[in-house]
C-alpha cells in the first residue's frame, strides 16, 4: 500500500537554523518519537530504528536512511529510508524536504515536505485513510519538536534572530530548551486520538 503526503508547516524560526537542523540527521531523527540514528555507515548513509509501543508490547523497526541529494543553495534535502520488523512488516519512504524563507518575516520560514510511503505486512491492513491520519499526527509531533529544537540553535551573527536572545537576556527571559521526546511511539495513544477525532467529526456532521 502506498500513501502520498504533501505538507507545508510554517515555523517561527529563521531558515538558516531550520536548515542547519535538517542537515543534521541525528538531531532531526531525535525529533521523531521513538526514532534514532544508531550508526553512520558513510557520509550519506545511516542506520537507525523506530520503537512502537502498543500497550505492554514494544516493536522495533530497523533500517537505513540515505541522503540522495542535498542542495544548500535551495535548502533542499532528498532522503530515502527503508526498514522492517521481525514480524515481516516493512516500509520504505522517499522524502523531499525544502525550507523556504518567509519574505515578510526573516525570522520565520516554511518547512515543505513531499513523501511517498510504501507499507507492506500487517500495517497495510489499516488502509490508506488511517495511514494518512496516523502520518499526519506523527508529522505534527515531529515538526513541533523540530521547531523547538531549531530555536535552541545559535542564530547567525547579524541575522534578525540573533537579536532575540540578547533582548530576552535583557528581560531575564528563559532561553528556549530542547523538547523532551518520547522514547517510543505510543500506538495506543494514537489509536485513541483517532477515535476521538472520528467521534468528534461524526457529531460535528450531525450538528
Amino acid at each position: 500500500m502506498e500513501v502520498k503526503l504533501d505538507k507545508q508547516y510554517p515555523l517561527d524560526v529563521d531558515a538558516a537554523r531550520a536548515w542547519a537542523l535538517l542537515t543534521d540527521l541525528k538531531a532531526t531523527a531525535n525529533c521523531m518519537p521513538g526514532a534514532e540514528i544508531t550508526e553512520q555507515l558513510s557520509e550519506t548513509s545511516f542506520k537507525g530504528g523506530v520503537k512502537v509501543k502498543v500497550g505492554p508490547a514494544v516493536a522495533q523497526f530497523g533500517g537505513t536512511v540515505d541522503v540522495v541529494e542535498a542542495v544548500p543553495a535551495e535548502r533542499k534535502m532528498v532522503l530515502r529510508g527503508k526498514g522492517a520488523d521481525k514480524g515481516g512488516s516493512s516500509a520504505s519512504m522517499d522524502l523531499t524536504a525544502i525550507i523556504t524563507a518567509d519574505p515578510a518575516n526573516p525570522a520565520h520560514c516554511v518547512l515543505n515536505g513531499q513523501a511517498a510511503v510504501i507499507v507492506n505486512g500487517k500495517f497495510a491492513q489499516f488502509g490508506g485513510r488511517m495511514m494518512v491520519q496516523v502520518s499526519d499526527m506523527l508529522l505534527a509531533q515531529l515538526v513541533e519538536n523540530f521547531r523547538q529544537t531549531a530555536l535552541t540553535l545559535p542564530a547567525a551573527e547579524g541575522s534578525p534572530a540573533a537579536a532575540a536572545p540578547a533582548a530576552a537576556s535583557a528581560g531575564d527571559a528563559a532561553a528556549p530548551k530542547a523538547p523532551v521526546v518520547a522514547r517510543e511511539i505510543n500506538g495506543l495513544a494514537i489509536f485513541w486520538a483517532l477515535v476521538k477525532s472520528w467521534v468528534g467529526g461524526l457529531f460535528g456532521k450531525k450538528a
